[in-house]
């Protein structure tokens, strides 16, 4: 009886840990006001140019844009829907403009 419940507990704090890192991550990113005052400062370039970075790396439509804080500095995620369905994420430095990665997912 005891194992069954430290199973349980454990399958539940598992299921619960996705669930905390997207929202650890939504916490990075700015908001719609701090997005564009970030841009006014020059500390990010528009997300227009972030776009036209993946657009050249990674062929499909960019279906959600963020601008977030990570260790690097401020990143642009962008999530890439392929026209084969594939979902890609792709990251761009937001202060330079440039290119840092992408991956399937």
């Amino acid at each position: 009886m005891r194992f069954a419940r430290t199973l349980l507990l454990g399958l539940a704090l598992g299921a619960a840990v996705p669930g905390m890192a997207a929202a650890a991550e939504g916490k990075a990113c700015l908001s719609p006001d701090e997005r564009r005052a970030a841009i006014a400062a020059h500390k990010a370039v528009p997300l227009a140019h972030a776009m036209h970075v993946v657009k050249a790396k990674v062929a499909g439509e960019v279906v959600k844009a963020r601008l977030c804080r990570q260790e690097r500095g401020l990143v642009y995620v962008l999530t890439v829907l392929a026209q084969d369905g594939k979902v890609t994420q792709a990251r761009v430095d937001a202060a330079d403009g440039e290119w840092l990665e992408g991956s399937g997912g």
